[in-house]
């Protein structure tokens, strides 16, 4: 259905004919960590994330798994061999 509260004529997963079912009847606004998220969608209302109701809660363990503006550091480790790893050790 179609919002009707803070995100009007956009469709809700969380709205139905009683109103808003989502914690407090309504979605939250985004917060500054949001920052340049491409989810990010500005309404009459203020700025909500299109993918979460309440981006505050996604940001409470660390990142937010669906932020755009963020990048993952991949740290490489090489794969050591235990049986070479062994027979350099007790060369030394």
């Amino acid at each position: 259905m179609f919002c009707e509260t803070v995100k009007k004529g956009s469709d809700c997963a969380f709205m139905s004919k009683k109103g808003c079912g989502f914690i407090g009847g309504s979605c939250v606004a985004i917060i500054e960590k949001c920052g340049d998220c491409n989810k990010i969608f500005e309404y009459e209302s203020g700025k909500f994330c299109k993918v979460y109701p309440d981006p505050k809660s996604k940001w409470i363990t660390g990142n937010c798994p669906s932020a755009s503006h963020i990048k993952l550091e991949i740290k490489e480790t090489q794969k050591i061999n235990p049986l070479k790893a062994s027979k350099r050790a007790s060369k030394k």
